[in-house]
C-alpha cells in the first residue's frame, strides 16, 4: 500500500513540473506576441493544475490575457467571471480588475491621431531597387568606391588648435592645484 501513494505523488510532482514548464513557455510566447501558441501552452498548463490553487489561478489570469490578445474576448470574459470567485484573494482581485478593463467601452480615436503606414512592397519601383541591391557583388562594390583624396596639410587651418592648447593648460593647472591643496 505504501508504493501506491508514492507513485501517485511522483506523478503529481511530474505533472506539476510539466505544468510549470508549459506555464513558462506560454508566458514567453505571449511576451513574444505569439498569442495563439501562448493560449495553447497556458491551456495545457491549466489542465494539469488544480484550478483552486494559487499557481492554477495565476496560470488562468495569464490565460485570460492571452485569450484577449488572441481575439477571444468572450472566452476571456467567461474565465474572468469564474476567477472572480477564486479562493485566493490576489487571483480574485486580479480577475475583477481585468474583467473591469475588458468590459470598459472601446474609445474611438480620431483619424488625425493615427498614422497610416503605406505598404511599400506594392510599389513596382521598389522591387527593382531591391533586386538591384541584392545582385551587387564584391567586385562591383569595389569598382564603385571613389579614389581616396589626398589633403595638402599646408592648406589646413591650424589657428583653431590654439584653443586646444589653452584648454589643456587650464586642465593641467586645475589638476595640479587640486593635488597641491589635497596635501
Amino acid at each position: 500500500m505504501k508504493t501506491v501513494p508514492i507513485f501517485v505523488q511522483n506523478v503529481s510532482t511530474e505533472s506539476l513540473e510539466i505544468a510549470k514548464a508549459k506555464y513558462q513557455s506560454g508566458k514567453v510566447a505571449f511576451e513574444n506576441g505569439q498569442y495563439r501558441e501562448a493560449v495553447e501552452e497556458l491551456e495545457k498548463a491549466s489542465a494539469l493544475l488544480a484550478r483552486n490553487s494559487r499557481l492554477g489561478g495565476e496560470v488562468q489570469i495569464w490565460l485570460v490575457t492571452a485569450y484577449e490578445a488572441a481575439g477571444r474576448t468572450e472566452d476571456a470574459l467567461a474565465l474572468c467571471e469564474q476567477l472572480k470567485r477564486h479562493p485566493h484573494l490576489e487571483v480574485s482581485k486580479q480577475a475583477r480588475e481585468v474583467h473591469y478593463i475588458l468590459k470598459a467601452p472601446r474609445l474611438n480615436r480620431p483619424k488625425e491621431w493615427m498614422t497610416e503606414i503605406p505598404d511599400l512592397g506594392a510599389v513596382p519601383d521598389n522591387e527593382a531597387k531591391i533586386r538591384l541591391s541584392a545582385n551587387n557583388t564584391k567586385s562591383s562594390q569595389q569598382q564603385m568606391r571613389p579614389d581616396p583624396e589626398f589633403v595638402d596639410l599646408n592648406q589646413v587651418n591650424t589657428r583653431d588648435n590654439r584653443f586646444i592648447w589653452l584648454a589643456l593648460i587650464v586642465i593641467g593647472l586645475t589638476v595640479a592645484s587640486l593635488i597641491w591643496f589635497s596635501f
